[in-house]
């Protein structure tokens, strides 16, 4: 599945699409940002509840698919600013993170 896919099958909002054709190959869920860097894993999913700047640098260091913000967040302008520059899909739910990891389980 990719990026794009999982966007349309979640009914996501798309703050930055730059690589649509992403696979996704898993998911992780997760706030502490030294932990989702040790451990997600290349092409997952990311959901989080965090929207500052540093979830762009920690999405390319884990190399993930996407990250999703949870619970109605929203990115902040340095957040939108660095997944744009960075190319790091940034997308976004309404839903709970344990209801969007159950559901983003289900598609893959």
């Amino acid at each position: 599945m990719t990026v794009k896919e999982l966007s349309a099958a979640l009914s996501l909002t798309e703050f930055a699409l730059p690589a649509p054709d992403a696979p996704v190959t898993g998911g992780y869920a997760g706030d502490l940002l030294s932990w989702v860097m040790g451990r997600a894993t290349a092409g997952d999913c990311w959901i989080t509840i965090m929207s500052n700047q540093n979830v762009a640098a920690v999405a390319l260091m884990a190399d993930v698919a996407c990250v999703i913000l949870s619970e109605g967040v929203t990115p902040d302008q340095a957040l939108l600013s660095r997944a744009k520059e960075q190319e790091v899909n940034l997308l976004g739910s309404d839903k709970g993170t344990f209801a969007l990891a159950a559901a983003v389980n289900g598609l893959l």
